[in-house]
């Protein structure tokens, strides 16, 4: 006999992020193309070195939401390539943007 799923195991709905202090880093969730959410950590340093956001976490909910597109599609690019719950992200996880001279 199969255990009960509670309504956000049923529905795949996805957890709210937060900012878990005592270890500095965002805790998130992604919708994953097929089956539920992944649970994925980012570090205040890599929101801020990556996205602009205040190293002390103050502004980590706010980064995390201005660019949720691109942390999201980072988790689902991992996931893709193997990794495992909780997905660790990275500074390399996202490319390099380099300006342009000229």
């Amino acid at each position: 006999m199969t255990q009960p799923q509670d309504s956000a195991q049923a529905s795949h709905e996805v957890p709210a992020a937060f900012f878990h202090e005592d270890s500095g880093a965002l805790r998130l969730w992604v919708a994953m193309p097929s089956g539920p959410p992944i649970g994925a950590i980012l570090s205040r340093q890599v929101l801020h070195y990556r996205f602009g956001a205040r190293l002390d976490g103050s502004d980590a909910l706010a980064s995390y939401v201005s660019h949720r597109h691109e942390i999201d599609a980072a988790v689902v690019r991992r996931v893709g390539n193997g990794s495992i719950e909780p997905v660790m992200l990275r500074e390399n996880d996202w490319p390099i943007v380099r300006a342009q001279c000229g």
